[in-house]
Order: C-alpha cells, then sequence, then structure tokens
C-alpha cells in the first residue's frame, strides 16, 4: 500500500488522500459498495466500474461458506472468480454484524467464533489464523482482522472481555499474516473496539496503535448498531483524534449521507454499508434533495428523472419517476435502476467532498449538502453537534434554521421532494 495525504480541511479533521493497492489507485474519503457474496446485488461488476467505484467489500464469513476457499483457489481469487478488477477489501464479520446478527449460531472463545451455519448447521471455527488465511485465499488488497464485538448496545464486563480479546487476536492475525509471506501485497487493518465506553476505546487505541508498524490501516468498529447518534460521532471523534495521521482510518458500517459527511469532517477516509443497495430495492432513491420514496402515488405521473443532474445510467437515460413508482417492488429491473442510481449519489458525496477538501471549500460544502438535504425538516441535533465540535456552525448565517432533537428524520421511510 502506498497512501500519501493530498490535502487537509482548514477547518475539520477531513483529508483527501490517494491510497494505491495491487489493483490500482482509489482516491479517499470513499464509499464502498457492499458486495457480501462477491457480487453487488443486481449490478454486474462493469456497471458498478461505470459508477467509477474502485473499491468495493467481499465477506470472508459468507465467501467461506458458499462457494468454499477450494472453487476461489481453483478460480484464480475472488477477483477474478466475480470478475472484478479493482481493489477488493474483505471483512471477517462486517464488523461484528455476523457476530452480533447470528449471535444464536456462534459461540466466542479464546480460540476463535465458532459459528454453525445458518444453512446447514454444520459448525465452523473461525481462529484469528483461519480468517486471515482465508483472506489470503481470496486475495483481497485489503484484509481486516478477526475481532470480538459485541451488539453496542452492550453494557457490563462483556464490552471489555471483548475489546480486550480483539487486540490479542490482532496479534496473532499479525503473526499469522507476516509468516505468511503475503504482507507486501496484502494490507492488514486493526480493527477498534470498546462499544460506547470512551475509557476502553482510549485502551484499545493505545494497544492497537502500539501495532503501528505491523497493520496497513486502522478501522472503527461496533458503532452504528443502534446506539444514539449523538454517541456514535462523538465515539467516532475520539477514535479519529488519536489514530495516527500516515495511515487510511476505515468507519465500518456507515452509509446515510449525513452519517457519512459527519464521519468525514471527524477525519473518516472509508466507510461501507449495504444501505444504499438495500434501500433501493424498496423504491427508495437518494438525491441531494433527501431521498425519494418513489412507491408513493404523487410519483405516478411524474416524468422526471429521479435527478436530472445525476450522470447515473438511469437518469442520463431519462427512466421516469413514474416508470419507476409503477415497477418499484414489483419488477426486478426497478431495484437494478435505483441501486445504480443510489451508489452514483453515494459516489457524488464523497467525490464532492474529495473536491472541496482538495479546493479547500470542505465547510462551505457541507451547509450547502445539509441545507439541500433536509431542507424546511431541520436539521438533526446530533449532524450541528457534530460538525461544531470541529469548527462548522450549520446554523451559521441560518436564522430559520430548524433543529431536530435526538436523531432526526429517519429518511429511509419518508419522502423529502
Amino acid at each position: 500500500m502506498q497512501f500519501e495525504v493530498l490535502a487537509t480541511c482548514h477547518t475539520t479533521r477531513a483529508r483527501a488522500s490517494r491510497m494505491k493497492l495491487a489493483h490500482g489507485v482509489t482516491p479517499l474519503p470513499t464509499f464502498m459498495p457492499v458486495a457480501t457474496q462477491a457480487a453487488i446485488k443486481g449490478l454486474t461488476p462493469q456497471q458498478v466500474e461505470g459508477l467509477g467505484v474502485t473499491l468495493i467489500l467481499n465477506n470472508t464469513y459468507h465467501l467461506n461458506l458458499r462457494p468454499g476457499i477450494k472453487v476461489l483457489l481453483e478460480a484464480g481469487g475472488a477477483h477474478k472468480f466475480q470478475g472484478w478488477n479493482h481493489n477488493l477489501l474483505t471483512v471477517c464479520d462486517s464488523g461484528g454484524f455476523q457476530l452480533v446478527s447470528l449471535n444464536k449460531f456462534t459461540t466466542i472463545t479464546e480460540e476463535g467464533a465458532l459459528f454453525s451455519s445458518p444453512f446447514t448447521g454444520e459448525p465452523t471455527m473461525l481462529t484469528p489464523e483461519e480468517s486471515i488465511s482465508i483472506q489470503h485465499a481470496i486475495g483481497a488488497d485489503i484484509i481486516m482482522q478477526l475481532d470480538d464485538v459485541v451488539s453496542s448496545l452492550t453494557v457490563g464486563p462483556r464490552v471489555g472481555d471483548a475489546m480486550r480479546r480483539s487486540i490479542r487476536w490482532l496479534d496473532r492475525c499479525i503473526a499469522f499474516h507476516e509468516k505468511s509471506g503475503k504482507s507486501d501485497i496484502q494490507n492488514l487493518f486493526a480493527i477498534v473496539q470498546g462499544g460506547l465506553d470512551s475509557v476502553l476505546r482510549d485502551e484499545c487505541l493505545n494497544e492497537m496503535t502500539k501495532r503501528h508498524d505491523q497493520v496497513a490501516g486502522y478501522a472503527i468498529g461496533g458503532l452504528s448498531g443502534g446506539e444514539e447518534k449523538d454517541i456514535f460521532w462523538r465515539m467516532i471523534g475520539q477514535c479519529t483524534e488519536k489514530l495516527p495521521t500516515d495511515k487510511p482510518r476505515y468507519s465500518m458500517g456507515i452509509g446515510f449521507a449525513e452519517d457519512l459527511l459527519v464521519c468525514v469532517a471527524l477525519g473518516v477516509d472509508m466507510a461501507d454499508c449495504v444501505f444504499p443497495t438495500r434501500t433501493a430495492r424498496f423504491g427508495v432513491a437518494l438525491t441531494f434533495n433527501g431521498p425519494l420514496n418513489l412507491k408513493l402515488a404523487k410519483h405516478a405521473k411524474d416524468a422526471k428523472p429521479i435527478d436530472s443532474t445525476c450522470p447515473c445510467p438511469t437518469c442520463s437515460d431519462g427512466v421516469s419517476r413514474a416508470t419507476l413508482h409503477h415497477i418499484a417492488t414489483h419488477e426486478t429491473v426497478a431495484a437494478h435502476a435505483i441501486t445504480l442510481h443510489n451508489l452514483a449519489f453515494q459516489a457524488q458525496v464523497m467525490g464532492q467532498a474529495r473536491d472541496s477538501i482538495m479546493g479547500g471549500t470542505f465547510p462551505k460544502y457541507l451547509r450547502r449538502f445539509f441545507a439541500d438535504y433536509f431542507g424546511n425538516a431541520g436539521y438533526p441535533e446530533w449532524c450541528v453537534n457534530a460538525l461544531q465540535s470541529v469548527g462548522v456552525d450549520l446554523l451559521e448565517g441560518n436564522p430559520h434554521a430548524k433543529v431536530v432533537k435526538g436523531d432526526g428524520v429517519k429518511w429511509e421511510y419518508s419522502d423529502a421532494a
């Protein structure tokens, strides 16, 4: 990995960077579409590439179950298996998603995570060493340590136990990775844990940054699991403030546009989430004026595209909101069309953030984005608080702006346009 910070924001902690991996260059900050089982639902690799995406995510746990490592090795690795010629990141369990969401199938011991397959019931022990071995076979450009993660809502001694076990597992991952001879071409990231406890987060940060020369980057895990957003951003901010500046930082499981930009302002470089693709399958299109619920009757006769300024094939080919309303959730082509648009939207959000950081106008971009995105609905209070912490006041010059208490509007179930 070659990682270079090209520009930093003069107000916030945001930075624009260049990350060169074995399969090309990925400009940062970036959003990574999730191809859990070596496919982004509804799209071909060529369609994803056509959106300008250069880094996607696969899931180690799922690929180990199906199609299995033997098949991937015979195919020449996951890049060739799925026809993806750009950079690839693999997670052992989506920052804990599998360990948390499939906890009835999982037992954690010091040896590793014992899974019972949700498909067959067959037990599989995933140790730190085995997780790295599987990722070596997959051939990902960035590989993640196996971590012990609990729900972000968990309290008590289990949180500290999981954090300290994650540190011990990191050491085992590092040792196996370095012995493999693959550390020059596959880049291992550590995952900072500690739940919502700032003391535990600091302990984890202190320990993992001691391994600075043995890891290529750092992820922030164990968040975005239902905790209050005002706590979420403080945990992100605590981590980015103390992580080294010369390596990339990855916030796991972040996908809402407002979350992405707050995280970028706090110093995050990379993020992933199933949100833009999953919400597309429910007929919701993401736009700079807030999401559109295309299932609503008000779109039935609307001849406009989702966004006339969007370069995605769905919008540039003139597919109307009325057409998408007619077929949304009924015909698979609607999910494909909206997925194309939503991933293009995510790429534009991060691309414009990147350009504004390079141009020295990132705070101005933030103010414009939030004003357009939330409109008369009001700014979520947590966004206002988070951005104020890094010197950006969304209310400045806007005396009539409204602030919504709590986490704000649940956009994925609403229609602002």
